[in-house]
Formats: structure tokens, C-alpha cells, sequence
């Protein structure tokens, strides 16, 4: 089987970075800090469920959660349940051999403990239906996973650069927005791992845009007009994510400046003399996109502050 121009580019490019990918695990593993799921969980205020062991069933005022708390802590962690679809794409990207495979490997074992964590919060202090739940967990798992641009090395990493990032502010905002200094602690601790994640990948493609510019250019350009969070594919996504949205938690304004932003600043994308042809064409095309999501953020803060003031003139 013959091997095209892209593969060949692709393969040279990790080659290049290999010694980079051995740094950067390296200093992850320097970094990281060791914790456990079970210590972050309030045990004592948990009871039996019904079924074989007879206790009782989860009515709605169980939960102690509002309602946007609720729906995104639900989001946050069907989409880490899906830990076994990321991997197959990851591992697809980054292979599975050397400091490669062995961040893969290392990556995805720090990932389960985030859905171990939460699962087991949710569970003991009864804040969502347990069966609703696993039914969903079954229905979006079933789904599966396909990354948006297959197994394409710059992209993928470019993907995982800005969704470590947007995940860890929606933990944060999440734990914010639930009330309970417990679930908020236990999501600040999960929020940590990520941004240590993001800080891999998003070193990675700084080494990647000093060794092929145009080309890191354009896949950032592509995954940022294409953004889908990982968790898109979950049972009734949008509704959910519009809650979550007017909430506060995570939205458009967010996305462009807390998310996208820090990363192209990093990366000096707009400051930088080394993009030429489709590069310095893919940089025009982001700048343009960024302004227009600026536009829509605005546009829906604007609403949603409207939508809020008529809310309290009706309450008042």
C-alpha cells in the first residue's frame, strides 16, 4: 500500500516532536499531583437505593442541585463516560508506541477518575435520577465517538488543546453555580488535571507551529471554525447545553475568551511573520471567525440579560 504525501509529512512531524512529547510527559509527571476519587465524596450522607438491597427510590426533591447544576453536572460526566471513545481517537492519533503511547496510556487512567469522582458524588448525595442516568450513559456510550477530523495529527492536537481548556472552565463554573462546597471542591480538583492536560497539548502545538507553520495554521483554523464539545452527541445536547449556556456555566462568551483566546494568544498567532500562502490565508479566515463569534457572544449576552430583567419584573 502506497503512502501519500500526508502521511509522510504527518510521520516526519512526530518524529520531530518526539523529543518535545518526552519533555512535556516529563514534566507532567513532575507536576501532576496524585489524589483519590473516594476522598472527595460525602459517604456519610449516602442510603440505599430500591432493588435488591431494598432502600429507597430517588424522588426529585432528593437532590438538593438547581436545576442548571444538575443538567450540567449530568453533561460533564456522560461526556467523560465516553473515556473509552476518546482514547481509541487519541491513541489513533498519537499512536501507540514510545512517550507517545505512554502519554496516551497516562492520560486516559487521569481521565477515569474524573467520571469515578463525579459518578460516585452524584450517586451518595442523590442529586440526579440514578436510573436516568444510566440509561443515558448507556445511550450516549453506544453513540461512540468519532473525532471531526479522523485521525490528522495537527488537528487532533489543535482539538484537544482548546477542549482541555473549555472542559476545565465547565467544571469550575459547574462547581460555582451548584451551591455545595463539596461538589465545588471536588470539580476544582478535576478542573486541575485538565488544565494540566491542556498545557501538554497546547505546548505541543507551539513546538508545531515553529516547525511547520502553514500547516499548524490551517488545522488550528479548521478546528476552531468546526468546534463541537466532545459530549455533542448526548441525548438531548442542545436543550441541555442552552440551560447551561443561560446559566452562566459555559457559553458563547466564554468559549471565545476564556477558551480560544488564551490559546491563539499563547501561540501569537496574530503576532507572528512565518505564516505564508494557505498559513497566512488560514490566519485571515480565523481573525474574521473570531470577530464574528465576538459579535454573536455579545448578541447573546445582550439577550440573555433582556430575558433576565423581564424574569424579574414578572417576579416583582
Amino acid at each position: 500500500m502506497s503512502v501519500t504525501s500526508e502521511e509522510k509529512f504527518q510521520t516526519g512531524l512526530m518524529l520531530e516532536l518526539e523529543p518535545i512529547v518526552e519533555k512535556e510527559l516529563n514534566r507532567h509527571l513532575t507536576t501532576a499531583d496524585e489524589w483519590f476519587p473516594h476522598q472527595y465524596v460525602p459517604w456519610g450522607q449516602g442510603r440505599d437505593f430500591d432493588g435488591p438491597l431494598g432502600g429507597d427510590g430517588w424522588e426529585p426533591g432528593d437532590s438538593k442541585l438547581g436545576a442548571e447544576a444538575r443538567e450540567s453536572l449530568i453533561v460533564n460526566l456522560l461526556t467523560e463516560d465516553n473515556l473509552p471513545g476518546y482514547h481509541r481517537a487519541i491513541a489513533d492519533v498519537f499512536g501507540r508506541d514510545g512517550a507517545w503511547g505512554t502519554w496516551v496510556n497516562r492520560w486516559t487512567a487521569e481521565e477515569n477518575r474524573h467520571g469515578i469522582v463525579i459518578r460516585d458524588y452524584l450517586t451518595v448525595t442523590r442529586a440526579v435520577d440514578p436510573i436516568a442516568l444510566e440509561r443515558a450513559r448507556m445511550k450516549h456510550m453506544e453513540t461512540g465517538y468519532e473525532a471531526a477530523h479522523g485521525s490528522a495529527f495537527l488537528h487532533g492536537n489543535a482539538y484537544v488543546s482548546f477542549q482541555e481548556l473549555a472542559t476545565r472552565v465547565a467544571h469550575r463554573n459547574t462547581g460555582k453555580a451548584s451551591g455545595d462546597p463539596i461538589c465545588e471542591q471536588m470539580l476544582t480538583r478535576v478542573a486541575k488535571d485538565e488544565n494540566l492536560h491542556m498545557i501538554f497539548y497546547r505546548n505541543l502545538i507551539a513546538a508545531s507551529l515553529d516547525l511547520a507553520p502553514n500547516e499548524t495554521m490551517r488545522a488550528i483554523t479548521e478546528v476552531v471554525k468546526d468546534f463541537q464539545m466532545p459530549g455533542h452527541s448526548i441525548d438531548g445536547f442542545l436543550r441541555k447545553s442552552v440551560v447551561i449556556a443561560n446559566a452562566g456555566i459555559y457559553d458563547l462568551r466564554l468559549h471565545h475568551d476564556d477558551v480560544l483566546t488564551p490559546c491563539l494568544r499563547k501561540w501569537k498567532v496574530f503576532d507572528r511573520d512565518d505564516f505564508t500562502g494557505d498559513g497566512a490565508k488560514a490566519r485571515d479566515e480565523l481573525a474574521e471567525f473570531m470577530a464574528q463569534l465576538d459579535a454573536a457572544a455579545t448578541k447573546f449576552e445582550t439577550r440573555r440579560e433582556e430575558r433576565r430583567a423581564r424574569q424579574a419584573a414578572r417576579a416583582n
